[in-house]
């Protein structure tokens, strides 16, 4: 499975943002999708996840309300729209992918991941 991740920036603090990621290969037929971010001098964190149908999300706390994952089954790909972006939130992004079809917080159970995408938010 290949993942490309794509629309980070720079935006201002309260401005928004989208991320897609769109997934090629043999994804199937059932899956999770999750969004995990990275600053600097901090360990990796879970955003956000989706299954492929797109019934079951899970949100970190941090980003509840402000962040909305989304899901296209039949394209294979998964955005996540920025809302209200904090400082904080600067981070490189990166998009996963798990065929077990439970969504999970936990970065060892996503086996592909995409090359991350800047996302920085000045105040």
């Amino acid at each position: 499975v290949q993942l490309q991740a794509s629309g980070g920036g720079v935006v201002q603090a309260g401005g928004s943002l989208k991320l897609s990621c769109a997934a090629s290969g043999r994804t199937g037929s059932t899956y999770t999708m999750g969004w995990f971010r990275k600053a600097p001098g901090k360990e990796r964190e879970f955003v956000a996840v989706i299954n492929r149908n797109g019934s079951r999300t899970s949100y970190a706390d941090s980003v509840k309300g402000r962040f909305t994952i989304s899901v296209d089954g039949a394209k294979n790909t998964v955005s996540l729209q920025l809302n209200s972006l904090k400082p904080e939130d600067t981070a490189v992004y990166y998009c996963a992918h798990s065929r077990d079809p439970l969504i999970s917080a936990m970065p060892a159970r996503y086996r592909y991941w995409g090359q991350g995408t800047q996302v920085t938010v000045s105040s």
